[in-house]
């Protein structure tokens, strides 16, 4: 496992977050909802931000955009940039609202500069834009997502896909926890297992321990099955090992509260009241869990991106820094318009400054 120098890296007690920012890919929306995060004063307020990506383009993306008078925009030649060297058949081959092998190439290699100087003790987390997966591919890069390629260059095993939202009604929040991701789904039963389990159940625990202070909480686990198999009528794999599992790890984990596994329509009510605050059947519903720990991606991002399109965070847990992400995607079909929403950029911000100033003993 990479071990950052803390000496070199975490230095002294009560400095500042210091942020990378990367631009993802750069003919889809991320340079925009940056400019206009960055020209929030409160967004990565007592944090140090530099963008990653090219001068030029924030430059372009910002003379555009300055048309409309309704738009806020942070100024780039206010912003400290770390510009990354492109080759000039990859720079022109760049259109906005189209994705290629060229905006594909940009963009790892904004993330490779962030990687490199954020392992080298420059940064103490970084924030990423959004990136084509397809772009990637047709550049050459034949990986999944930004995190794994942020696991495999921090050379760790165990990492984690966390979503982080702060609901805007009762300012409660809700973590999401990913057993696997980016995977057909045909393929998740095959690939869950009690070890796979384990692994992202100590990911949780440690994270929200570590991040939110959260030392004995309470996990929902979701069933993978409708009704959770129903005793083996609508699927096995309750029956043959996730609740002898679950029973273990609650042997094992005498302070925690593991609840589950939980028919996965109904794990999100709770959730769900907790997130809008609805005071009729709030009387009705315990507390809700400190996290949700949901098998495949689309039963934990569906309800994530129903109550909180416009403010989840992507999390990856399990690295040597801290790294978040807005939880949208390029948008190309909208590029160029002013119409993108920031407040995912926003909170990604906010909570990457939140959690290193954890770290750094500053809170």
């Amino acid at each position: 496992m990479y071990q950052l120098n803390l000496e070199k890296s975490i230095s002294s007690i009560n400095r500042r977050p210091r942020l990378a920012l990367t631009l993802g890919d750069p003919a889809g929306i991320g340079t925009e909802v940056i400019l206009k995060a960055l020209a929030d004063s409160e967004v990565g307020e007592g944090c140090d931000l530099t963008v990653v990506g090219n001068r030029d383009l924030l430059l372009k993306t910002y003379t555009n955009l300055q048309q409309n008078e309704n738009i806020k925009l942070a100024n780039p030649a206010q912003l400290n940039v770390l510009d990354v060297n492109l080759d000039d058949d990859i720079k022109d081959a760049i259109i906005p609202g189209v994705e290629n092998a060229a905006s594909g190439a940009a963009s790892f290699a904004y993330m490779e500069a962030a990687i490199n100087q954020t392992l080298a003790g420059k940064f103490d987390g970084i924030v990423t834009g959004p990136i084509a997966k397809s772009a990637w591919k047709a550049a050459g890069y034949n990986y999944p997502g930004q995190t794994e390629i942020l696991a495999q260059k921090s050379q760790v095993q165990r990492f984690g896909m966390l979503f982080v939202a702060r609901s805007p009604y009762t300012n409660w929040t809700l973590r999401t926890l990913l057993a696997t991701t980016h995977i057909p789904l045909c393929q998740v039963p095959q690939t869950l297992t009690p070890e796979l389990m384990s692994e992202k159940l100590d990911l949780l625990v440690e994270c929200l321990s570590r991040d939110f202070g959260i030392k004995n909480g309470r996990i929902a686990i979701a069933g993978l099955n409708p009704h959770s198999g129903e005793r083996g009528q609508l699927g096995s794999e309750e029956a043959d090992w996730l609740i002898a599992w679950l029973d273990s790890e609650r042997r094992k984990r005498t302070n925690l509260t593991l609840e589950g596994p939980i028919p996965p329509d109904t794990m999100w009510v709770k959730p769900g009241v907790a997130w809008y605050g609805n005071a009729k059947i709030q009387s009705q519903v315990e507390n809700p869990a400190d996290g949700y720990l949901a098998l495949y991606h689309d039963q934990g991002l569906i309800p994530v991106k129903l109550m909180a399109f416009d403010r989840a965070v992507n999390t990856t847990i399990g690295l040597p820094f801290v790294r978040t992400s807005p939880d949208h995607g390029t948008a190309f079909d909208i590029v160029g318009q002013g119409i993108a929403d920031a407040t995912s950029m926003k909170a990604a911000i906010k909570l990457a400054g939140e959690l290193v100033s954890v770290r750094l003993g500053n809170r």
